[in-house]
């Protein structure tokens, strides 16, 4: 079920937003970019991101004669919390079967990390679902070293952050090699202020526990996933991250023999943060390949 505020019918590379009704009854808050009946493009962010990290690359894509649908997933940004904090990988699937069907036979799936990963296994069960994919630096098997230290920093401030400035600062020490750090002003589409005044990450602390806590254990099922992959991919990865490795991106290649590789320079995890400009350009340089339609 879709509630747009604008339709697209009505869009010339404008963002409108779109709500969609999952099938538990959560609410999952979008943002469309660019024209109805273009070919479109389908966003699926990180663990603990939110649709606005695809916001730059979207504009431009749309720019170019694509419809992009960016996508809060369930306990993140906008969209709803599960009130029982249940979450499971099988409904983050669903929720993307929900979105490609609203985006139509065109659709390419560009997947960041998590989203990548659910996007592989979406793909294994509707083997017709994406014409194409692009997999953003994360691979089946991925180096846990990487994830624990993600996954250190998204437990670090269990009770929030006295002030806007204070979370800056976090992230900045996280992210040391950004040349120009978030400023507070900017943080505060990523953060919500609470009864008790103070700020917190905009996704669900259950979700911790839920997915992210042992990971591990879903390789085997998207190392499977992988093989059945039959449509084009393309997998970007940061030269500098500390998530895939040269024997997870070879291990890759070998079990989806059609995706391209291509290495982004001086990027970290955070390949379209870090260079949004590049990863860009990969993005629509690959889908400008692809035939209209799935194959």
């Amino acid at each position: 079920m879709f509630e747009a505020r604008l339709t697209p019918s009505k869009m010339l590379n404008h963002k409108a937003a779109l709500s969609m009704v999952a099938d538990d009854g959560l609410v999952l808050s979008c943002d469309l970019h660019g024209m109805a009946g273009s070919p479109s493009v389908v966003f699926a962010h990180g663990f603990g991101q939110t649709r606005l990290a695809w916001n730059a690359s979207a504009s431009q894509l749309a720019g170019h004669g694509f419809l992009c649908l960016c996508a809060d997933a369930r306990g993140h940004g906008g969209s709803d919390w599960r009130a029982d904090g249940e979450y499971a990988i099988d409904q983050f699937v669903s929720d993307l079967n929900l979105m490609a069907g609203f985006a139509g036979t065109s659709a390419v799936l560009v997947g960041a990390s998590f989203g990548g990963l659910v996007g592989l296994l979406a793909q294994a069960r509707e083997p017709r679902l994406f014409r194409a994919l692009v997999l953003v630096d994360i691979t089946p098997r991925w180096e846990a070293a990487g994830v624990e230290r993600i996954l250190a920093f998204m437990r670090a401030h269990p009770d929030g952050f006295v002030s806007l400035d204070e979370a800056a600062a976090s992230i900045a020490a996280h992210l040391p090699h950004r040349q120009e750090p978030r400023s507070p002003q900017r943080l505060q589409s990523l953060l919500v202020q609470r009864a008790d005044g103070r700020y917190r990450w905009h996704w669900d602390p259950a979700l911790l526990e839920r997915i992210a806590e042992n990971g591990e254990r879903h390789q085997s099922a998207l190392i499977e996933a992988a093989r059945q992959i039959r449509v084009p991919v393309l997998l970007l990865s940061g030269s500098d991250s500390d998530v895939v490795s040269q024997s997870t991106i070879a291990e890759f290649l070998d079990l989806v023999p059609q995706a391209r590789h291509v290495v982004v320079p001086r990027a970290t995890h955070m390949v379209a943060g870090d260079r949004n400009d590049l990863f860009t350009d990969a993005v629509l340089s690959f889908v400008r390949t692809l035939p209209r339609g799935r194959n």
